[in-house]
């Protein structure tokens, strides 16, 4: 991690149920992040991604909204996706590490090795770029 480096950004989704993830970065660009909602709310999510971990494949979620104004930090080797809870909903980013098209990777946010259970199951509005990720067992 480049402690000199931030980059910031911010992803508006319209709609609830729009779902982002779940993306990582590869090494040698691994980025840890920190995230928070602005406006509306998401269920966020991590997965652990890191094979030497006694957590490997485990997730976890976070409720975050512009009125509860937590924060969540997701390490280097983890895989990051939310899904939102309502329109107009806006997430800000702090990452450790620029955008490296050439590292840019994901998991598929229904990988049966994760389980997870997203909130809006049959109301999911996901980009094609996302739709098409593998899952981590078909991953090469």
């Amino acid at each position: 991690m480049n402690p000199n480096l931030v980059q910031c950004n911010i992803s508006y989704n319209k709609k609830k149920g729009t779902l982002r993830g779940m993306h990582y970065q590869c090494a040698p660009h691994e980025e840890a992040k920190l995230v928070r909602c602005t406006r509306g709310a998401i269920y966020d999510v991590i997965v652990d991604l890191r094979p030497e971990s006694e957590t490997y494949k485990k997730w976890i979620s976070v409720e975050l909204t512009a009125d509860n104004r937590t924060m969540l930090y997701i390490p280097e080797g983890f895989a990051h996706g939310f899904q939102t809870l309502q329109d107009e909903t806006e997430v800000f980013y702090q990452m450790s590490e620029s955008y490296e098209p050439k590292c840019a990777r994901g998991v598929r946010w229904d990988d049966p090795a994760f389980g997870i259970a997203w909130p809006e199951g049959n109301n999911i509005i996901i980009s094609d770029k996302d739709a098409m990720f593998e899952t981590l067992n078909t991953k090469k």
